[in-house]
């Protein structure tokens, strides 16, 4: 196979409806689907069966062990660090294209699999394999839209790659984690990007027209630690939009259903992930997992600026109150209270590895939430189990506000819903 018929170009700028029409309700179009090594699908996808900690013993050796492990996942180093000189054209200073290059230039590994922008756009991501440290470097800036980069394994095998780096977020890595003894690799890097509710890209052109005053000219975009958007223009003025003032009424269903049913915000099956959740502002988060990504940060070290990590405020009542507002959502406030809201948040809300504990637990009340509501049989071959650990100091909110515990409700008779081929069957 040569990976989609359509193309990876056209594939990426279809709406959500297009693209997904036709695959399970639960695809965020990862890509493994559309390279022959799709027969190994049912064994692969994270929304068919999420195998976190299975394959987190095998590749870091150990299960999660900590409170902080059991949202981020398990590492050995974590630290905030920037690039010196940083890279213009990156979302932040531009670590992950970096260490991209670097394996390129060290003869580490032969090819890079990430995702560039299509040619005339600035948001639509194009999975390709970098073979030069400077399409490595030019492919900087995040991309927040489905991306299928999975497809192009095909190509990795064909081209005869036997050291390859992959750049890629959670879902990807998974399966790539789960079907890598099928490539046939000398070595494979993987450097993992932290994700969260991608969208298809005309979504988010939707989502640029709706929160900023100028959307063909952001540049950069990104949800910050003062609770609000931070929209980077051409000329390098920072828009700010508060969370609280986003119309999520006039956006619509914009989100793919894997995105609220992943559990993987951190990328926990990458040798390193790469983000800024937990970092101060200007900082980037580093989080090396077992040998192999302290490997990678030994290789950047030289490059990097050391911070320190920091945290501020508490968290917990906050991430109760959410809980009932999944429940019993509220309506929107009017403008002047959104904006006494908006403040309260940045004099009092939580910061540095504080708020990333408050943004993961959320992400995981809230999809919890919709994987019972839409896709209940699907519960114990979607949620991991670290889920269920990690909100324990909210079992109780939780049950106030749902009238349900928190655990999943145990099985009183086996039958055909509880094997593999009947939860495929469930979201087809």
């Amino acid at each position: 196979m040569d990976g989609p018929t359509k193309g990876l170009q056209t594939i990426t700028m279809l709406s959500q409806d297009a693209r997904l029409k036709g695959r399970p309700k639960l695809c965020s179009d990862c890509g493994f689907c559309d390279s022959s090594m799709r027969p190994l699908m049912a064994q692969s996808c994270v929304f068919v069966e999420n195998r976190t900690a299975d394959i987190e013993r095998h590749i870091h050796g150990r299960a999660r062990q900590t409170p902080d492990e059991q949202l981020f996942g398990v590492y050995r180093q974590m630290l905030a660090a920037r690039l010196r000189p940083a890279n213009p054209q990156a979302q932040w200073s531009g670590l992950v294209t970096r260490l991209g290059a670097l394996l390129l230039e060290r003869g580490l590994a032969n090819a890079v699999l990430t995702t560039r922008a299509v040619p005339g756009t600035r948001f639509a991501p194009q999975p390709f394999l970098a073979r030069t440290p400077a399409e490595v470097l030019a492919s900087a800036g995040n991309k927040p839209c489905l991306a299928p980069g999975l497809s192009l394994l095909d190509d990795v095998r064909a081209s005869g790659v036997r050291r390859l780096a992959v750049i890629g977020v959670g879902c990807q890595v998974h399966a790539l984690r789960a079907a890598q003894h099928e490539l046939g690799l000398e070595a494979l890097y993987v450097i993992g990007i932290p994700c969260s509710d991608n969208v298809a890209y005309p979504d988010l052109q939707h989502f640029l027209e709706l929160v900023s005053r100028s959307p063909s000219t952001v540049a950069h975009f990104e949800f910050m630690q003062d609770f609000s958007v931070h929209l980077r223009h051409d000329n390098g003025q920072i828009e700010k939009v508060n969370f609280i003032d986003i119309p999520m009424a006039e956006l619509g269903d914009i989100f793919p259903s894997a995105c609220l049913a992943c559990f993987d915000y951190a990328n926990t099956l990458a040798d390193i992930t790469i983000g800024y959740m937990g970092a101060p502002f200007g900082w980037q988060w580093l989080l090396a997992r077992n040998a192999r990504g302290e490997a990678l940060l030994d290789l950047l070290r030289s490059d990097l600026d050391l911070g320190e990590l920091t945290e501020r405020g508490d968290r917990r009542a906050g991430v109760a109150r959410y809980a009932a507002m999944l429940a019993q959502p509220p309506k929107r406030p009017p403008a002047l209270i959104r904006k006494l809201i908006a403040a309260l948040m940045r004099r009092r809300g939580p910061r540095g590895l504080e708020f990333a504990r408050s943004v993961i637990e959320m992400k995981m009340l809230r999809n919890l939430h919709y994987v019972r509501a839409r896709f209940g049989r699907m519960e114990r071959r979607v949620i991991p189990g670290h889920v269920y650990a990690a909100l324990e100091p909210y079992a109780e909110a939780y049950a106030q506000a749902f009238g349900r515990a928190l655990l999943p409700e145990p099985i009183t008779t086996p039958g055909i819903q509880d094997t593999p081929t009947e939860s495929v069957a469930q979201v087809l």
